[in-house]
Order: C-alpha cells, then sequence, then structure tokens
C-alpha cells in the first residue's frame, strides 16, 4: 500500500502532462504518481513515462470512467487526485494530504472559487455554471462546500474504496460531493490557486451539454438521498394544481347548487390521488434510505479495519 497516491486521469493533455507529473513529484517527494491516460490520441502517455509516472490506461470514454478504475486498482493511505491540465498548482497538495493523513479528513476540497478562478478562467458561463452548482447543493443538502466542481481534491482510504461511481463524465465531482455530505464524512476546503489553460491546450468540458449532465446528477441524486424532500416537493406542487383547478367548481357549487364542470372535478380527484400517493413514496423511500446509510457506516467500519492490519 502507497503512502500517498497522486492520481492524474489525462486525455490529451501533451501540452501539460509532463510539467503535472514533475511538480507532484517535487511536492510530495513520497508519493507514487499514476497517470491514467483515456484514449489519447497525442504523445500524453510517452510524456508522463518520461517524467516518472506510473501510466496506466481506462479504455472506457469518459472522467467517471477514469475514476472509478483509478479507485478500483490504488491502494493508499491518502489519495491526492488533480487534472492533467496544469490549472492548479501543486503547492498546496502538502496540506491537502496532511488533512487526510493527520486530522481524520475524507475528502479535502482544493477550493479555486475562493481565489483566482473568477479572474483566470476566460470562460463566462462556466464561473456562473460553478456559482448555480455551488449555491444549488449547498442549499438543498444544507452544507457549505466552497467549490463543487474542482478536479483537485485528496481522498482518505476509506473515501475512495466506499464511493460508488455512478457517473461516466464531469459529473463525477458533483456526485462525489454530495456522496461526502449525505453520509456526514468530514470535508475539509481547502483555498487553492487556479490558473487558465496555456495556450494551445483545450478543455474537454462542453460548457452546455456537460452542465446539463451535472444538474441532472444533483436532481437525480437528491431523490435518491433526499427522497422525501424531493416527492414531498411534487406533493405540495401536485395538491397545489388540484386546489387551484378545484376552487372554481367549489365556488359555483356553493352559488348554483350544481357541479359544472365534471370532467375538470375528475382531473382534480386524480391530481390529489397523485400528490397522495407522492407523500407515502416519500416516506418509505426516506426509511430507505435511512438503511443505506446504516449500511453505509458498516462497511465504512469493514473498510477501514481493513486499512488499519495492512499497516
Amino acid at each position: 500500500m502507497d503512502k500517498i497516491a497522486v492520481l492524474i486521469p489525462c486525455y490529451n493533455e501533451e501540452k501539460t502532462i509532463a510539467k503535472v507529473v514533475k511538480d507532484a513529484r517535487e511536492a510530495l517527494s513520497e508519493a507514487v504518481v499514476y497517470v491514467y491516460d483515456n484514449n489519447s490520441s497525442d504523445r500524453s502517455v510517452e510524456l508522463a513515462k518520461e517524467a516518472g509516472a506510473q501510466v496506466r490506461f481506462e479504455f472506457m470514454q469518459g472522467k467517471g470512467n477514469v475514476i472509478r478504475r483509478m479507485f478500483r486498482e490504488i491502494e493508499a493511505e491518502c489519495y491526492v487526485m488533480v487534472d492533467g491540465d496544469d490549472t492548479y498548482p501543486m503547492e498546496k497538495a502538502r496540506e491537502m494530504a496532511d488533512k487526510v493523513l493527520y486530522h481524520n479528513a475524507d475528502m479535502v476540497v482544493g477550493d479555486r472559487l475562493s481565489s483566482t478562478y473568477f479572474t483566470e478562467n476566460k470562460r463566462p458561463f462556466h464561473n456562473f455554471g460553478n456559482s448555480i452548482v455551488r449555491s444549488s447543493i449547498n442549499e438543498l443538502f444544507d452544507c457549505d462546500i466552497k467549490d463543487i466542481m474542482t478536479g483537485y481534491r485528496a481522498f482518505s482510504y476509506g473515501f475512495v474504496k466506499t464511493f460508488p461511481v455512478l457517473s461516466t463524465g464531469f459529473e463525477i465531482e458533483t456526485e462525489m460531493t454530495i456522496h461526502a455530505v449525505y453520509n456526514n464524512l468530514q470535508i475539509e476546503n481547502i483555498i487553492v490557486d487556479y490558473r487558465d489553460r496555456p495556450e494551445g491546450s483545450e478543455s474537454k468540458l462542453n460548457t452546455f451539454s456537460d452542465g446539463f449532465k451535472v444538474l441532472h446528477t444533483i436532481a437525480k441524486l437528491y431523490r435518491d438521498y433526499k427522497p422525501f424532500g424531493f416527492f414531498g416537493l411534487c406533493a405540495a406542487i401536485l395538491a397545489l394544481v388540484a386546489v387551484i383547478l378545484f376552487v372554481p367548481i367549489l365556488i359555483s357549487y356553493i352559488e348554483t347548487g350544481l357541479v359544472l364542470r365534471f370532467p375538470t372535478l375528475f382531473v382534480c380527484g386524480f391530481i390529489g390521488l397523485a400528490a397522495v400517493q407522492s407523500f407515502f413514496a416519500g416516506l418509505i423511500l426516506s426509511n430507505l434510505a435511512l438503511k443505506n446509510r446504516r449500511d453505509f457506516e458498516y462497511r465504512y467500519a469493514l473498510v477501514m479495519r481493513n486499512v488499519q492490519s495492512k499497516k
């Protein structure tokens, strides 16, 4: 088992990958640096090897698939993950690793948004999207994570071996954050500088398609992790619609003693029934989610016992 493993997902990063590997080795001299190539068509693999990294491969395209492979294969007391595009200086890597090794942190978030991100990033929609995602998750899950989408993080062995990677693309960072928040894992925020990609290096993130995937992931995970809140909201909306449709029928009945719009009354009844069903679905799924939390705590304890035995 490695003391510290530096994990670098890589897809066509020949402009920067060698520098990222060298910076990682200088910042964490005892670490083993792993570059996971995701079907690069340039010289990324060759340059990573020359810089001293151990290169492995994931042939299913997508950052989520790469991280799944990393987490399955690598055994380490502390994992530091950084993108291969040289947008994150490695000066804070030691502090992030120490939070995991000596302060029991399960996930350390490299917070770009509190430093230079909004001035360095030249893509305004990315800035707006990061702010929307951060506000949405902090509001829905009652937390205070400073940077949801950062690719610069450190993890404990317990986090890595209990995190179910479901996403395949860039929405993986959102999934990591919500998993840690929901399961009450220890999260630390460390402010890190951010620099825009060097000239000639292109982002693989599509502002709109990947942005919609992230928002869809937030909604899906909120449904899974907070089912009573999700289905309770659906029930409230359905009940409100039913009441709005029913009020005119009730007023006309009071005035004339007749029900003039039977079809609308039937629709009100079905919508009201759907609201009741949604409410009770939320109650049932909330109990199942609580059971999943208990099962997670048990699995986490087993994983931590396993790592102690390996030490």
